[in-house]
């Protein structure tokens, strides 16, 4: 009998005969995943076990992923048919695939990364009392749904299309590179704040209570970007320190910035189609001098963080040896 399903039947026979689930997953039937798997077909849900790493190449999981605390699930041209849950301290990596249901990254995951692929709505669960700094990074992806995000760092770049609302609480910041957004944007107090750049936002864009400051646009203090942005609704920056700037954009809409501290900067080549209210300060440096004298480190020690955690979970998948799919 194939290992993959002994944990299954032992389990139906301790029920007194009758095949019940087994784990975390819904299903009757769990496949187990340590090591590396190749271009076959689970017919049932995926487990790995903690601490464990599983990386899979052109793997078809008709039923629900769950990523064990510790745990880490690499996938590269695959697909899962349903849900993708990530415990404390899991990884899930998924580069050109497709994940029909949801991802979920629990309080304290590591991290989620997708790269070149398809998922529905995206959860980030706040820290709370874990110690593990999250991470969300999509790039060139397309979320059917929406992103919900309560903890550690946000990216999403390189034409990534979300179709939903984004909506960011208490993380480390929130970026949206070359990016298009379908729904509303709303990042509310992040650490570091929130970079906007070279992306259109269909809906209403809302940043309150930042601490690091908010850039939309280039020439401002948080990062390098080569353009502004489009925002189809009103925009609103408020309470908000570490310094606002607003740099050519277009705005179908009111821009409101109100109560930070220093006053916005609101460059003449914006575009804002409904107004300014409230209070904006002087450009007193000129942007030629800012630009790359005082960008901030976290972009590229996030990117550190993530290879790292990839490089990690291929070498232990590939120790493990192929996985009994």
């Amino acid at each position: 009998m194939p290992r993959r399903i002994i944990a299954a039947v032992a389990a139906g026979v301790a029920a007194g005969g009758m095949l019940v689930g087994v784990g975390p997953a819904s299903a009757d039937l769990v496949t187990y995943c340590i090591g590396t798997g190749g271009a076959v077909t689970v017919p049932n849900d995926l487990y790995v076990p903690p601490n464990e790493s599983c990386d899979l190449a052109g793997t078809t999981i008709t039923g629900n992923v769950s990523v064990a605390a510790g745990a880490n699930l690499v996938v590269a041209n695959g697909r899962v048919s349903g849900d993708v849950r990530i415990a404390g301290n899991g990884y899930f990596d998924a580069s050109s695939s497709v994940v029909s249901g949801q991802v979920v990254l629990a309080a304290g995951g590591y991290g989620v990364y997708l790269r070149d692929a398809q998922s529905g709505t995206i959860t980030v669960r706040p820290k709370g009392s874990t110690t593990v700094d999250s991470f969300l990074f999509v790039e060139g992806s397309t979320v059917a749904g929406g992103v919900t995000a309560g903890a550690g760092d946000v990216r999403i770049d390189q034409g990534t299309q979300i179709e939903g609302n984004v909506n960011s609480s208490g993380t480390y910041y929130t970026d949206v590179h070359d990016s298009f957004l379908d729904g509303t944007l709303q990042v509310l107090n992040s650490a570091t704040g929130s970079v906007v750049c070279g992306s259109a936002v269909r809906g209403k864009a809302t940043f309150a209570g930042n601490l690091g400051g908010v850039q939309l646009g280039p020439n401002g203090g948080l990062d390098s970007c080569a353009s502004g942005g489009y925002f189809g609704r009103d925009v609103s920056v408020t309470n908000t320190s570490g310094g606002v700037t607003v740099d050519d954009n277009i705005i179908d809409g009111v821009l409101t910035v109100q109560a930070n501290n220093p006053a916005a900067v609101v460059a003449p080549n914006n575009r804002i189609r409904g107004g300014i209210v409230g209070d904006t300060g002087a450009d007193v440096a000129p942007a030629a001098a800012r630009r790359g004298t005082s960008m901030s480190p976290r972009p590229e020690a996030a990117e550190q963080r993530a290879a790292a955690r990839l490089t990690a979970a291929e070498a232990e998948a590939t120790a493990a040896g192929p996985a009994d799919l």
